[in-house]
């Protein structure tokens, strides 16, 4: 199984997105030195459509590859949240879909992407995540149970239906995939700060790459 989370607001498409957002904060301590990505792979790292939470012109940028379905990637939702309130303007996020579960994580990204449309992507990625054991491919959910889900977070399920199956979307889905595969993750949730990749893989180190190239770019 591929786990491991995050939150996120809009940028994309033509379509308006989300701001900011005020949470909890850890202090990190010192990290080591990392390596960046290739330059062949540095624009399959992030899409102009891609999803961003965040300020545009933050210095830092967390890429986040991401499983809506992950149970690691529920878990992390609440560290990035916290990594974005201690640092504030200093840090954006970006989110490439990386439907690893299937069926399951396709139908949530086409989800999302409707409640993008709709304006509603922040309140229904909260209640997707939260209620991703109901939904997610561990079980046998009841089919539309997620639809049900987001229309508890505002979302006009039957405007969705008809969104979830946009060429956009379609696009969407298409290039988030040919980019995993490119840069050749294997695993939800993966991280890179800045082009570089989180390694090894955990809490406390992301919490430190971020503020070590926060004070890079501060310095």
């Amino acid at each position: 199984m591929n786990r491991r989370g995050l939150i996120l607001s809009v940028l994309a498409l033509g379509v308006a997105g989300f701001g900011g957002a005020t949470w909890f904060a850890t202090r990190p301590g010192p990290v080591a030195e990392a390596e960046p990505v290739a330059p062949e792979l540095a624009e399959a790292m992030i899409r102009p459509y891609s999803p961003i939470l965040g300020p545009a012109e933050a210095p830092v940028t967390i890429v986040e590859f991401f499983d809506p379905a992950c149970e690691a990637c529920r878990a992390f939702h609440p560290i990035v949240k916290d990594i974005m309130a201690e640092h504030g303007d200093a840090v954006r996020v970006v989110i490439r879909y990386t439907p690893f579960h299937g069926a399951a994580s396709e139908e949530a990204i086409r989800v999302l992407e409707a409640a993008r449309m709709q304006d509603v992507y922040v309140p229904v990625l909260e209640a997707v995540l939260r209620e991703q054991p109901r939904w997610a491919s561990h079980g046998a959910p009841a089919p539309g149970l997620i639809l049900q889900i987001a229309a508890t977070a505002g979302l006009d399920a039957e405007a969705a239906r008809t969104q979830m199956l946009a060429p956009d979307v379609v696009a969407i889905l298409n290039q988030d995939r040919a980019d995993v595969e490119t840069v050749g993750i294997r695993q939800t949730p993966t991280f890179f700060v800045n082009g570089m990749p989180l390694d090894p893989f955990g809490e406390a180190a992301l919490r430190r790459l971020v503020a070590a190239e926060v004070a890079a770019a501060q310095s």
